[in-house]
């Protein structure tokens, strides 16, 4: 009898995600996750666990940042309190300089009562 691999059957997407604001940054940025994380408006299904590639163009930074990272939080379509549709990825790599340099931009924000798009 074959196994399968615990990820088959998974979806594998690459998500452009632009972030200007810093508010937008806040409201994305899923400072809760290990390595970090970021939740990506999307009407497309996905399933916890999926992997995710990330082009991620964040504030002034010249270039995109390519982050790979797996669905570990869905908001579905009509969700309560009027909530984007979309996912929570978790990133990957722990040695990523991405974390730092968000929490950078968000000094002094990170402890705010401003509502997230997941919390």
């Amino acid at each position: 009898m074959e196994t399968m691999p615990n990820n088959a059957g998974a979806n594998y997407g690459i998500l452009s995600l632009t972030i200007k604001e810093l508010p937008a940054l806040h409201s994305a940025y899923m400072p809760f996750l290990e390595n970090g994380g970021m939740f990506i408006p999307s009407p497309k299904n996905y399933h916890m666990g999926d992997d995710i590639f990330i082009l991620l163009s964040l504030m002034d930074e010249p270039h995109r940042i390519p982050l790979a990272g797996t669905v570990v939080w869905i908001t579905p379509a009509n969700a309560q309190s009027s909530r984007a549709q979309g996912i929570g990825v978790q990133f990957n790599d722990k040695e990523n300089p991405v974390k730092q340099k968000i929490e950078t931009y968000l000094s002094g924000m990170l402890e705010s009562s401003r509502r997230t798009h997941t919390l």
